[in-house]
């Protein structure tokens, strides 16, 4: 029902709209952005809590192909712990796929700073889920 209210008021904002679409982007790109926005304000609203990962381990891949078990729920709850601006990115990116440039036009930040702050999301997910395992093994 969420995302039905959030079409709704998605076509509303582009009718009432449409003389300020400027031509910078395209209509797709424009109507796009409406639409996003919108959600985001929905799950801001909602204060959405996305459903439990179950608590099995599962084997990751990272950047130099080694593999590495990492148990889903450690995961999970390092990034609940990420900065919103993080975790916003890092979502963005791995789950909904946008590329930077997409990113970039959603969030109305530059290329190149939602790079670095996903590099940056990256760097403190595995710091918080290697601490998490440091405190694991001293109990």
């Amino acid at each position: 029902m969420d995302a039905e209210d959030v079409l709704q008021v998605s076509f509303i904002d582009i009718f009432k709209n449409l003389k300020k679409y400027r031509g910078e982007a395209s209509v797709g790109s424009w109507i796009k952005r409406i639409v996003i926005n919108n959600c985001l304000n929905q799950i801001r609203k909602n204060k959405i809590i996305f459903e439990d990962i179950p608590d099995s381990a599962s084997e990751i891949t990272v950047e130099n192909d080694e593999k590495v078990q990492y148990d889903i729920a450690a995961v999970h709850k390092a990034i609940q712990q990420l900065p919103d601006g993080y975790r916003t990115i890092l979502n963005l990116y791995l789950l909904e796929g946008y590329s930077h440039d997409e990113i970039s036009e959603i969030l109305d930040i530059s290329t190149s700073t939602s790079k670095s702050q996903f590099s940056r999301a990256k760097a403190k997910l595995r710091e918080l889920i290697k601490s998490r395992d440091h405190l694991k093994m001293e109990l």
